[in-house]
């Protein structure tokens, strides 16, 4: 498995006029989002991310954690704050451009893959993007050199495994070349071999990724940053060692140490 410097997203002059030596960021102001009036799901989220950098979002269940994701994509509008991808704001008009730049990995990979075969799901986006067959071809391919899954290119959905689905589903994202992919629950339903490709893949995108998770092993692993996020609230925001050891603050918020610090 190789590691990847991920590429500019697309080379339609569509978006090329929109990017800027500084892409690979999110940035969150203020955030607060509710589904009914009276139930706060995020309030006050204030963070910014550097580019590369690779954050871990933490917190029980109900947190918030997902919302925010999907917030950071446009799945969710009705949010008020500010919201930023690569400086562009998340808004309505501008879903092409965020979504071009940002990737999300849903939960469950049926929710990702719709198509028969996994080169039909990977080449989806770029064709759908008015990219050139032979430019989509040349993404599919990548994309699955990538991840180590090229013997996957013709299978049908439905005959794959959940960790064979999960890695079909990264290569959907990074067919676009992104420069953020936000995680939510990768690790979810994953055998402990697949669960460890997954490491390994995630640590080897060089590019901005947020990952949304209850695994806190997997968190440790691949997160130089972690935000703890209780109620819709940022409780702490911080380097993943300082916040992943400290075993009074997590339990405080419905967490426990990662498992591999239990037995120490």
């Amino acid at each position: 498995m190789k590691s990847i410097k991920v590429k500019n997203p697309l080379s339609s002059k569509d978006f090329i006029n929109n990017f800027t030596d500084e892409t690979g960021l999110v940035e969150c102001k203020n955030l607060a989002f509710s589904y009914e009036k009276g139930t706060d799901i995020l309030q006050g989220i204030t963070f910014s991310t550097g580019r590369e950098e690779a954050v871990g979002i933490v917190g029980a269940n109900g947190a918030g954690k997902s919302t925010l994701l999907r917030i950071l994509v446009g799945l969710e509008s009705s949010y008020t704050g500010e919201v930023l991808i690569d400086h562009m704001p998340v808004k309505k008009e501008n879903y092409g451009f965020i979504r071009a730049h940002a990737g999300y990995l849903f939960q469950d990979s049926d929710n990702q893959l719709f198509t028969q075969s996994v080169y039909q799901d990977v080449a989806f986006a770029p064709r759908n993007y008015g990219l050139s067959e032979a430019e989509v071809d040349k993404r599919v391919r990548e994309a699955l050199e990538i991840l180590d899954i090229t013997h996957l290119r013709d299978k049908q959905i439905h005959k794959m495994s959940g960790g064979e689905k999960k890695m079909a589903s990264i290569a959907t994202l990074l067919s676009m070349t992104p420069d953020i992919i936000l995680f939510d629950e990768p690790s979810i339903a994953l055998d402990p071999r697949n669960r460890r490709t997954l490491i390994q893949v995630i640590n080897k995108l060089r590019l901005t990724k947020l990952i949304a998770s209850h695994d806190l092993d997997l968190v440790l692993e691949t997160c130089t940053r972690v935000i703890l996020i209780a109620e819709g609230k940022i409780i702490k925001d911080g380097p993943a060692e300082e916040i992943l050891r400290d075993k009074e603050l997590l339990e405080a918020n419905h967490l426990e140490l990662p498992l591999c610090l239990q037995r120490r």
